[in-house]
């Protein structure tokens, strides 16, 4: 449970991390485990922005290495090509140490990437390009990379529905792995930090103010739930708000300059043959960006797109031309299927904080950290374009720039990254009969877990909201669950229904050329007709 604001008047920090994402969230443990005290904010719940609005993908890094129109982009722009090692790099050493400290965190899955004839890659060249990432990351997990002929193709589930089978040279078929469920990982570094000392509070707003005697800096903290408020201290500030970060730095600097800028990534689900499941397909769209089909659980999502983003930080969903330009897109990639509207069970959609850069139209997609101290913030960082799937090397590379600025004055911890399950063995009922979560499940979620609303418990707690829909029943005896621990009245159980409803709807529902959106998560069931 949220202990009172309160508690925390007066208190002094050694770092204060605003923005409780997967990079806040990493760097907690790491810090507090190197020895300093920490305290992470986080106005919503944890890992409710960006972290949960991903492709999911622990990537092998093969993105990196396709510049998109041709392999000769690298040769014309060579420090492009020194970028995508870099970050290739990162991404197999990502890979391999999340597999092996959380496999139960991700799921191994078979990836498939179709070489055209007429397409910008040949296929000795996508042979390098997986000799280049073998070579650049750890034996384990393997790539288990192959080439099979384009007449094997069409054998194979899923791949059989590809476009112009009789232009496809090969296909390259690769292991990828995808996170189950980000927040969950997020989750698990929050409450590794909270077993080494951190303090954490999600539905906190944090607001810096100015610096006090040349070394303090001010965080007035304001709880979102009952308005209540307390000023704490710190040395060090890492302002790890995402796409909110230039409004973080605002507060106290209004002519700091710009750090983030904004991109759109959006996705939708479907329900693909039962054939096809396990099985996915990295592509190019038509605008020569990065296209997936990826598996999950018994359905497949599709995505992303990639627009800048300038609207509603607070109200980021999928628009109805998003939707119908990913179904085009589904439907080029595989056209057999012949997808439509009403083929859709959910969407999501997130804003990538990517580096903002002059030259770089879109963002620039290589992780920077900032150090404020020329906007006239000594002591203050900032992260920018740090993807899910490095989180542990973003947090790292916090931890050392703090330990550089700051010596620890508590004894060093080894952190644990492996994941947070609840206390197993007792007889509680199922949520949802035939599925593990159980209503002690929920408990724990509230009393250790700190979830506030069912939103924090279904989806970003369980996980269950991701892969069940549920009825009315279900919502009821969670919502009973939550009243009972945080001693809600009838009348605010069934508003917390309502709230979740309406945030399903916002966030996820399906999108209909008649209406702004269909909902296809709460309290309805998914059924043949869509």
């Amino acid at each position: 449970m949220r202990p009172p604001l309160k508690f925390l008047d007066h208190e002094i920090f050694d770092v204060v991390i605003i923005g409780g994402g997967i990079n806040g969230a990493a760097a907690a443990q790491e810090i507090v485990g190197q020895g300093h005290s920490v305290l992470l904010v986080e106005k919503g719940d944890f890992g409710s922005g960006t972290s949960s609005r991903s492709s999911r993908l622990l990537h092998c890094g093969l993105r990196y290495l396709a510049p998109g129109h041709s392999i000769w982009d690298f040769v014309v722009h060579p420090t492009r090509f020194i970028t995508a090692m870099k970050m290739a790099k990162q991404a197999m050493e990502a890979r391999a140490e999340f597999v092996e400290t959380s496999s139960l965190r991700a799921r191994p899955l078979q990836f498939a990437f179709p070489i055209y004839r007429e397409g910008p890659y040949r296929a000795w060249q996508v042979d390098i390009a997986f000799l280049i990432l073998k070579l650049l990351g750890p034996r384990n997990p393997p790539l288990d990379y192959h080439r099979i002929s384009g007449t094997e193709a069409r054998n194979m589930p899923l791949m059989s529905q590809l476009r112009d089978l009789d232009r496809i040279d090969s296909l390259a078929v690769y292991r990828e792995y995808e996170f189950d469920w980000p927040e969950r990982v997020c989750m698990d570094c929050i409450l590794d930090a909270e077993r080494m000392g951190a303090v954490v509070r999600n539905y906190t707003l944090a607001r810096l103010g100015r610096r006090r005697d040349g070394r303090v800096w001010p965080v007035m903290l304001t709880d979102q739930l009952n308005g209540a408020t307390v000023e704490v201290s710190t040395s060090i500030v890492l302002n790890l708000a995402g796409i909110w970060i230039d409004e973080v730095n605002a507060t106290p600097e209004p002519n700091a300059k710009r750090r983030v800028l904004g991109t759109k990534g959006t996705h939708i689900v479907v329900k693909l043959p039962d054939s096809c499941a396990g099985y996915g397909v990295a592509t190019l769209n038509s605008k020569s960006e990065p296209f997936y089909c990826i598996p999950w659980h018994d359905l497949h999502y599709f995505g992303p797109t990639e627009t800048l983003y300038e609207g509603n930080k607070e109200d980021i969903h999928v628009t109805n031309e998003e939707q119908a330009w990913l179904l085009k897109e589904a439907n080029r990639l595989l056209p057999g299927i012949g997808l439509s509207e009403k083929d859709v069970r959910l969407t999501w959609a997130g804003v990538r904080p990517l580096t903002y850069d002059k030259a770089v139209p879109f963002g620039n997609r290589s992780r920077q950290l900032h150090d404020l101290t020329g906007d006239g913030m000594p002591n203050v960082l900032a992260m920018t374009a740090g993807p899910v799937m490095s989180h542990r090397s973003a947090g790292r590379l916090l931890a050392k720039a703090v330990a550089k600025r700051l010596t620890p004055q508590r004894r060093r911890q080894r952190p644990d990254y492996a994941p947070k399950q609840p206390p197993a063995g007792d007889s509680s009922p199922a949520l949802v009969s035939g599925l593990s979560t159980r209503l002690s499940d929920l408990q724990h979620g509230i009393q250790k877990e700190h979830a506030v609303t069912l939103m924090d418990l279904l989806f970003r707690r369980t996980g269950l909201g991701w892969r069940h829909q549920f009825s009315e029943a279900e919502l009821d005896q969670a919502a009973s669950v939550l009243a009972t621990e945080r001693g809600l009245s009838s009348a605010e159980r069934r508003r917390e229904i309502e709230a979740f409803k309406i945030e399903c709807e916002r966030l996820f529902g399906r999108r209909s050329s008649q209406d702004s959106f269909t909902n296809t998560i709460a309290g309805k069931d998914w059924d043949e007709s869509g």
